[in-house]
């Protein structure tokens, strides 16, 4: 096919998404309350089949199954988790690394700039807009509250490396639940700027929770949880893994947010992400990746018994992108895959207790080939070790050993890999609407979000304007000169003066001070590059 017409094609086919939906963003008596979207992270299709069997029984995804999402990014075929959850988000493309903002390549046709000449603009979320719309908003994660999916509905940054600002802006930025990893990253000591996000958030109201029966008991309308295997740890366990006592499924997690939430008498919004099953599909590990399906579709259950009640809730499940190229079957059957029995695949997986994430804890790095060889058949059910296997195990880097044990129960069940990185393929789109008005066929990944926008009844666009605008064009039209108190380097503030009115406005927060008065400012202020992009509000306030 010619490039002028695949240009074409590409862009007729997004231009054609976007229409579909235009209208529902003004018809409010076609809008819904509440939208939830679930997002495992990294699922391909051959995951659902191979969880289909693992449990031998149907999953509360099959029967909202109806079509395909295309997953490229505008900078890549095969995209980042970032950008990647930054369509469905925004209902923009942007590029690799990129947190809800618009990026500097749009390389692919038909990707569309959301900010031609500008770079790294936030652009506002589904979250932001159900928040400015008066809903409730929540997000729920088994990775850190700030990794990259999460933080694509609550934050804003051109890099999601930026842990730091990511988590500040998610405390400051108005949710009423955020429930997931990541318990060192609200400790002073762990950030560069000193700041003690524990103390931010009981100054903001929220209640904190830490185990899992603290979650069950939490009651309340402001919820922040952090959980992990130990304190340090900055992600939760593999659901198969976990200690119910300590860390909650993620079911559980998805059905307390629900609560929360539906307290809220305009509606709500969620995120809930299976963030591990990702990361199971990159170390190769066929244990992890089918136990944390099973376990993020009972998260679709818990939002499915919660919406199939009701009139007035959309639900969406849908992965951001495949991950490792999974297969059932490789190429030790290419010949007699037809004779092959089910169990063969399956056997393997069921003989393992652990992931192997979670072998390590009983087998430390450097153990003997004799203690090898004994807890592996314990724990993984393998009692065929190779002396390569053995040699492999023992020279394990600690937190690698899933890389390492992985591919090998992975070759026992006759599973096969292409990679150990992200996919390009179209993923499955699961989906539930009262309406009638369930989205079907093969959709861009961008427009889920421009499909729940519409949802909702909010103008993603005009949030964007309002949340977002860059300082220097609100100061010229304020007649306001700008300059910057560096006095703190870690937490500068864009200082706005007008004739005897100061304006001091802090990065990452939602919080400003007018003559030393605390406002309240719209959204958090981010700094992207040399640019402030802030709340609109903020400046009309020195009039």
């Amino acid at each position: 096919m010619k490039k002028e017409k695949l240009v074409a094609l590409v862009a007729a086919g997004c231009l054609s998404l976007t229409l579909s939906w235009a209208g529902g963003a003004k018809d409010e008596a076609k809008t819904v309350k509440n939208v939830i979207i679930l997002i495992p992270d990294g699922m391909s299709v051959a995951g659902t089949t191979l969880a289909r069997l693992y449990t031998g029984a149907p999953l509360a995804m099959d029967s909202l199954a109806c079509g395909l999402v295309s997953t490229w990014s505008s900078d890549g075929t095969i995209a980042d988790s970032a950008p990647a959850g930054s369509a469905f988000a925004t209902g923009w493309k942007s590029q690799t690394g990129n947190i809800a903002s618009s990026g500097k390549a749009y390389t692919l046709p038909g990707a569309g700039d959301p900010a031609p000449g500008v770079s790294g603009r936030p652009l506002a979320t589904l979250l932001e807009g159900a928040r400015l719309s008066g809903r409730a908003t929540g997000i729920v994660s088994t990775s850190e509250f700030m990794h990259a999916t999460p933080a694509d509905f609550a934050s804003h940054d051109p890099s999601r490396k930026n842990y730091d600002h990511l988590t500040e802006q998610i405390v400051y930025n108005g949710l009423d639940v955020v429930l997931g990893g990541g318990t060192p990253f609200l400790s002073a000591s762990k950030r560069k700027d000193g700041e003690d996000m524990m103390a931010a958030l009981k100054a903001l109201g929220y209640g904190y929770v830490g185990t899992a029966s603290e979650l069950n008991a939490f009651k309340g309308k402001k919820l922040f949880g952090t959980f992990g295997k130990t304190a340090e740890s900055t992600a939760m366990s593999y659901d198969y893994d976990r200690d119910p006592a300590a860390e909650p499924s993620l079911q559980e997690m998805t059905a307390k947010a629900i609560e929360v939430l539906s307290q809220d008498p305009d509606g709500f919004f969620l995120m809930v992400e299976g963030s591990k099953i990702d990361w199971a599909a990159h170390a190769n590990d066929p244990v992890g990746f089918v136990t944390d399906i099973v376990a993020f579709d009972k998260a679709v259950k818990a939002a499915m018994d919660f919406a199939s009640k009701r009139s007035d809730t959309v639900v969406i499940a849908v992965s951001d992108h495949g991950n490792s190229g999974i297969s059932i079957g490789d190429r030790s059957i290419s010949s007699g895959y037809d004779k092959t029995p089910w169990t063969a695949f399956i056997a393997p997986l069921k003989a393992a207790s652990v992931t192997g994430e979670g072998l390590e804890a009983f087998l430390p790095p450097g153990s003997s080939p004799a203690v090898i060889r004994d807890v592996v058949a314990k724990k993984l059910g393998i009692s065929d070790l190779t002396d390569e296997e053995v040699a492999a195990i023992a020279g394990y880097k600690s937190g690698s050993l899933n890389y390492v044990v992985g591919p090998m129960v992975g070759a026992r069940a006759k599973i096969g890999y292409t990679t150990g990185g992200h996919t390009g393929e179209d993923v499955v789109l699961y989906a539930f609407d009262p309406r009638g008005k369930r989205i079907t066929g093969l959709v861009d990944n961008t427009e889920i979000g421009r499909y729940l926008a519409a949802a909702m009844g909010v103008d993603l666009v005009a949030a964007t304007e309002r949340l977002f605008t860059d300082a220097d064009t609100l100061a010229a039209q304020a007649g306001a000169a700008l300059s910057r108190d560096n006095a703190d380097a870690e937490n500068p503030v864009l200082v706005v003066s007008k004739g005897s009115r100061t304006l001091r406005i802090a990065r990452n927060k939602s919080v400003a001070t007018l003559d030393g008065k605390e406002i309240a400012a719209d959204g958090v202020a981010v700094l992207s590059g040399d640019t402030w992009f802030v709340s609109k509000n903020l400046f009309d306030a020195l009039k």
